[in-house]
């Protein structure tokens, strides 16, 4: 995939309207009350709208929320699906749904912090948003509604690609800054760029930078640290990585499939049996590649999944019936410490342990510090890994934490992401 994709930089927008893509799926208070309880994906996208409003354009802004169903059948399907009793579920509690993910507290908090009014569309597409767009001036910013709310949006349907152009008219221009959605072919995210030029915002330039860059040309040695539950989810990504990387560490909880592929024992920890001969293949691979692959040499187990646990350290491959493994144990936290030590590049997706726990915390946290204190530049590939640094307190030190966990780790299969396809070369 080409990483070198124009930006809001190589486009003239003084006096145009952009449609811009943004990521603004924000937690949400489970109460109903409307608070969103964590605004990083808003302040996110500051940057751009910023430059796009200095620069004199007219910003359209859009994005989804949530999983709404557009249609009441669907959505009472899905309910009854769940275990709801079909008698109970009636069209004001599905409006009440929807209602739940409207763009209202976005707008709001958007405003907040670019210090102006923020217009809000009552729909995606249709009369309203049509009007409130061709009355938008230079300078100004709207928002439409949830685009899930039009069922075309996930399926990527021409027409509503279409209409969403035409809301910024004949020289309009499309800015993807959503680089949380961009592993999805859908109408807002790649449909679009079929009618208006697309350019990246400065969100996706630095994701692009970033992981392109080190997937493209890592400055090294390149270490790999991959974490999490299970080898399925990662199988794309070691693939990818045993083609680039120098040195690939493994941890969490697919750690015990590979501990069992080798002839180990691993009690009631996390297992994919399935998975058993790809990672004998991938240690072969590894070794046929001159790829130094890391597996943990002992384990922190538990004789429950709770924070409280009984815990004791046993050599790895050797957890007895009754325990489960939570986190790396200390010579393996040794190991994984000294092999980023000297790295010119570190790239690191999925916790070590159950970081949830502060009793199994250990390992992650000893990883993380340890990506603080290199030179290295460190890239933490979203999703848990972001949320562990985060909580952790490193996040300040890292050189990039990616704002997509599906997005960031496609990218690192080497997928081609629709969303950057779509988007015009330099």
């Amino acid at each position: 995939m080409n990483y070198n994709k124009k930006t809001v930089k190589d486009v003239d927008v003084k006096g145009k309207k952009v449609l811009l893509r943004c990521d603004f799926n924000v937690p949400m208070a489970k109460d109903g009350s409307g608070v969103i309880t964590d605004d990083k994906r808003i302040r996110a996208a500051l940057p751009t709208i910023q430059y796009l409003l200095d620069q004199g354009a007219a910003v359209i802004a859009c994005s989804h929320m949530g999983k709404p169903e557009p249609s009441f059948e669907k959505w009472a399907k899905k309910q009854t699906e769940k275990g709801k009793d079909p008698a109970s579920l009636t069209k004001e509690k599905w409006e009440k749904s929807l209602e739940a993910l409207c763009m209202e507290p976005v707008a709001k908090r958007l405003g907040e912090l670019l210090g102006r009014d923020v217009v809000l569309a009552g729909d995606v597409v249709g009369p309203d948003a049509q009007a409130k767009a061709a009355a938008l001036k230079s300078g100004e910013i709207m928002l439409l509604q949830n685009t899930r709310f039009e069922k075309g949006e996930t399926k990527n349907d021409p027409a509503l690609a279409k209409a969403m152009a035409d809301l910024a008219g004949s020289d309009g221009v499309y800015v993807s800054d959503a680089f949380g959605a961009v592993h999805r072919a859908h109408a807002s995210t790649a449909g679009v760029a079929a009618y208006l030029p697309a350019v990246s915002g400065f969100l996706i330039q630095k994701e692009l930078d970033f992981i392109g860059g080190a997937l493209a040309n890592p400055k090294r040695p390149l270490v790999a640290i991959l974490g999490g539950a299970k080898v399925s989810s990662k199988i794309g990504v070691i693939n990818n990585l045993l083609e680039i990387a120098d040195t690939i560490i493994i941890g969490g909880g697919m750690s015990y499939t590979f501990a069992k592929a080798q002839g180990g024992t691993v009690g009631d920890s996390l297992l994919e049996s399935d998975w058993l001969d790809y990672c004998n293949e991938m240690i072969a691979k590894a070794g046929e590649k001159g790829v130094k692959l890391l597996l943990p040499v002992d384990t922190v187990i538990a004789d429950k999944f709770a924070p409280d646990a009984d815990s004791k350290v046993v050599p790895n491959g050797q957890i007895p019936d009754g325990w489960q493994g939570l986190d790396i144990g200390p010579e393996t936290v040794k190991l994984y410490c000294g092999a980023v030590k000297d790295a010119g590049t570190v790239i690191w997706n999925g916790p070590m342990g159950v970081f949830e726990f502060e009793k199994f915390a250990v390992g992650t946290k000893a990883v993380a510090e340890a990506l603080s204190e290199t030179d290295a530049i460190t890239i933490i590939g979203g999703g848990d890994s972001a949320a562990a640094v985060q909580q952790l307190g490193y996040a300040e030190k890292m050189t990039h934490i990616s704002t997509g966990g599906g997005a960031s780790l496609e990218f690192m299969e080497g997928k081609e992401l629709p969303g950057v396809a779509c988007l015009l070369d330099k």
